[in-house]
């Protein structure tokens, strides 16, 4: 088995971020978490441009945890620009938001996520929730093969 595979928090609440990272450590996912807090950020670090130029596009997050409200370019433009990439079109995507919108459930799966969770007010649910995320995309869900 590899180094463990990272997570990909694309959020700009950090509240919502210290959440996240709060329910995953106390429920000992150690894997890496690399956090970015706009749509721009998200798209260069995973399609390797601007900052991350450079950056070894085989080395993918094993699940992208992404929001839909963000700052920049928003969640679904994200969606729909990974969708397009042959490098990143098959990342497993979990859109994680408070939007209650049916229209951003069915364009998140209209452009291709794995999976849409509603953010849990409640601290508890929540950190049900990532502990749940966590169990299937790092330990269960087999992932695609890196592109070549």
């Amino acid at each position: 088995m590899g180094p463990p595979r990272r997570i990909l928090l694309i959020e700009d609440n950090p509240d919502d971020v210290a959440l996240t990272l709060r329910a995953l450590r106390t429920h000992r996912v150690a894997n890496e978490v690399v956090v970015v807090e706009d749509g721009v950020e998200a798209l260069e670090y995973l399609l390797g441009e601007g900052k991350y130029a450079g950056r070894d596009l085989r080395d993918q997050p094993a699940v992208v945890l992404l929001d839909l409200k963000l700052p920049k370019v928003d969640g679904l433009e994200v969606l729909r620009r990974l969708r397009a990439d042959d490098r990143t079109r098959l990342l497993p995507v979990v859109v994680l938001t408070s939007s209650k919108e049916e229209q951003d459930l069915v364009a998140s799966y209209s452009l291709g996520a794995n999976s849409y969770v509603r953010k849990p007010v409640d601290f508890e649910q929540f950190v049900e929730a990532v502990r749940q995320l966590g169990l299937y995309w790092l330990l269960l869900n087999e992932p695609p093969p890196a592109p070549r």
